[in-house]
């Protein structure tokens, strides 16, 4: 079993190492706030993002079949929210409600 200044000596590397994992990030992006590209992916990327798990999620749908139209309807419903109220967790909490509940009820298998 190791002696306790050993012990210590470990804990404390580690304890340095953990901080400055953590910091490491907020001092090198600092630098890069004022950036200009930053600030103009900062203001695209979230409906670039957004726009790509859409894409993602409705690939393999199977737009032939009748339960296809429960994805399909809850985007939209999710859209209008947004487009209407302007507020991303009433959009995002409007279309899953209305996906599960067409998944499970009209919908169901």
């Amino acid at each position: 079993m190791p002696d306790a200044s050993y012990a210590i000596a470990a804990v404390l590397v580690t304890a340095a190492v953990t901080w400055a994992l953590r910091a490491l990030p907020f001092a090198a992006l600092a630098p890069l706030r004022e950036s200009g590209t930053v600030q103009y992916l900062s203001t695209r990327m979230p409906a670039g993002v957004m726009l790509i798990l859409v894409v993602y999620c409705l690939r393999d749908l199977p737009l032939t079949q009748p339960r296809a139209l429960a994805p399909v309807v809850a985007v939209a419903v999710t859209v209008g929210l947004h487009v209407w109220r302007r507020n991303a967790l009433l959009s995002i909490l409007g279309g899953t409600a209305v996906h599960v509940i067409l998944s499970s009820t009209v919908f169901a298998p």
